[in-house]
């Protein structure tokens, strides 16, 4: 009786591991594209750092004048 208890013991923690990871999985629902509206959000972000960059490059131009 305590051979077959410690084996439920032992295997308790894989099986749950396994059903976790599993349930996980479904949650999600494989979606591995962004939605068009995170899409746009990032052009627009990579936009405004576009511009930060230009701005900044252009402060460095003007300091480095005599």
């Amino acid at each position: 009786m305590t051979q077959l208890l410690y084996s439920v013991a032992i295997l308790a923690c894989p099986v749950g591991m396994g059903l976790m990871m599993f349930f996980m999985m479904r949650r999600s629902g494989g979606h591995t594209s962004a939605p068009p509206a995170n899409e746009q959000e990032l052009a627009r972000l990579r936009a405004e750092l576009d511009q930060l960059k230009a701005a900044q490059r252009d402060a460095a131009a003007r300091s480095d004048l005599p």
